[in-house]
């Protein structure tokens, strides 16, 4: 009886660790093309829990394209260096020649879940290099902004009433965004359906001589005049012709010279 116990225990033993390999072999097959699926991970699982779970949520091209393995080459005791340097596979780009990888990529598997200081700008373009140049090439209180002084979080694109105030009440984030290019914001165009309010905020004088106005400049929007681009002033006889005589045009060249300004018709 105690024999054949013993040897029952023994075909139990031989049969789970017949079990263990295969999953170690079928592991190792799935990891050689896909490198980072679950299954991949069951034999470096069985001790790092988290880990893996972690690959599997959030891991990027770490999850899809490497296995456990293709990075972690050695393992204690039998070698030293568990943990790869990022140049390894990372390099030959301009933003993998950046030192301190892990000032940003704290977590390497969860390389797209970035910490970022709040200082940074060069790493920044490295990847975001087209902002870099309108950003440069349009100088406004923006340039001298490190990136990361509005991007708190890699990705987050924050709402411009974090800093600045509403044209009125009614503006949202993309309305401000229809009139300001938020790395470019004093090239301002705006679309022709763009109300009077938002404008009246910056021009109050006009706004308020429009008012009051009694001609029809009073029902026009600003932008049916000032078309396309902040500050463009169009000529009068864009919309008027030319309905005096020459030779009263002679004398009053101008028709400012009777009419005072658009927004305050009024002869002289």
């Amino acid at each position: 009886m105690v024999v054949r116990r013993h040897w029952l225990w023994a075909v139990l033993c031989g049969l789970s660790l017949l079990a263990a390999a295969g999953l170690g072999l079928e592991a190792k097959a799935a990891g050689a093309g896909t490198g980072g699926s679950a299954l991949a991970s069951l034999p470096c699982g069985q001790c790092h829990v988290e880990e893996p779970m972690l690959i599997n949520s959030k891991g990027g091209k770490h999850k899809t394209a490497v296995a456990c393995w293709d990075c972690h080459t050695e393992h204690p005791p039998k070698g030293a260096q568990a943990v790869p340097e990022c140049s390894r596979c990372h390099n030959g780009k301009e933003h993998y020649l950046l030192d301190n990888c892990k000032g940003c990529h704290a977590n390497t598997h969860a390389p797209n879940e970035l910490t970022l200081a709040s200082d940074l700008t060069k790493p920044c373009l490295t990847c975001h290099a087209a902002q870099g140049v309108e950003l440069a090439s349009h100088p406004s209180a923006h340039k001298d902004l490190a990136c990361t002084e509005c991007h708190g979080k890699h990705r987050e694109i924050p709402s411009c009433e974090n800093c600045h105030g509403k044209h009125s009440e009614d503006m949202s984030f993309a309305s401000c965004t229809t009139c300001h290019p938020v790395h470019q914001p004093k090239e301002v165009t705006y679309p022709k359906d763009t109300p009077s309010r938002y404008c009246a905020s910056c021009h109050p004088k006009a706004m308020d001589q429009l008012v009051v106005n009694t001609t029809k400049h009073h029902s026009l929007e600003c932008v049916y005049c000032h078309r396309d681009k902040h500050k463009a002033v169009p000529p009068c006889y864009a919309c008027h012709g030319k309905p005096h005589p020459d030779q009263m045009l002679k004398k009053f060249k101008e028709c400012g010279d009777c009419h005072s300004t658009a927004h305050d018709l009024r002869g002289k």
